[in-house]
This record gives structure tokens, sequence and C-alpha cells, in this order.
């Protein structure tokens, strides 16, 4: 077996550290098909309704998931209803028959409603 000169030596290290470097500055990610499930629900949100809210969807989502713990969205709906802007979520506790719908104000992230539904 040959042994490696210095000069292989130094270029071997010198090769091997910028990759390393690169790999431990890259922030850690969920797997794409995690990240994707994360939003895999239906969406009504009217583009014309939208700059109307000062309430996040992502907020709204948190709001609703504190209020039915062990919840998961199946749909959202951002919508007037009663003359309020409000997002009308459905959620569903795995375990549990039917939804709960869950209205929040678009304007302040008040719970105006939350009722079960039984199917």
């Amino acid at each position: 077996m040959k042994a490696m000169t210095p000069l292989a030596i130094l270029a071997a290290c010198s090769l091997a550290a910028p990759l390393a470097a690169q790999q431990q500055q890259q922030p850690a990610r969920p797997p794409m098909a995690r990240r994707a499930r994360a939003r895999m629900y239906k969406r009504e949100v009217p583009d014309s309704l939208v700059s109307k809210v000062k309430i996040s969807e992502d907020s709204a989502r948190a709001i609703v998931l504190r209020e039915v713990p062990g919840g998961r969205v199946q749909a959202l709906e951002l919508e007037w209803e009663n003359g309020a802007l409000i997002y009308s979520w459905d959620i569903k506790v795995r375990g549990k028959p039917g939804i709960t719908e869950v209205h929040v104000s678009a304007i302040d992230g008040k719970v105006l409603a939350a009722e079960h539904e039984a199917h």
C-alpha cells in the first residue's frame, strides 16, 4: 500500500472541510411530507376578504387548536357572518364522532362560537 504524501493529505483536507462546514450550517428541517401534512385541509379563503383580516390564519389556527385540544383541522372558511368577519374552522378529534365547528373573529381573535356537531 502506498503512503499518502503530505501534499495529498493537505488536498484531501481542503476539500472535506468546506463540505463539513456547509452541512453544519444548514438548519434541520422536517421532511417535506410532514410539512405538507400540516396544511392539508380544505381552505375557502377569498382574496377579497384576506385584506380585511387583522388576525393571521396561523394565529387563528393556534387559537382554535387551544380551544379544541387534540383536534386536527379539517376545513377553514373565511366569511362574513352576522356582520362579523370570521374564520370558521371544522376540527376533528380522533376517537370522537363528528366535528367541532369553531368561529374566531378575524379582527380580534376572540372565539365567537364553538359547537360540536355529531354526525
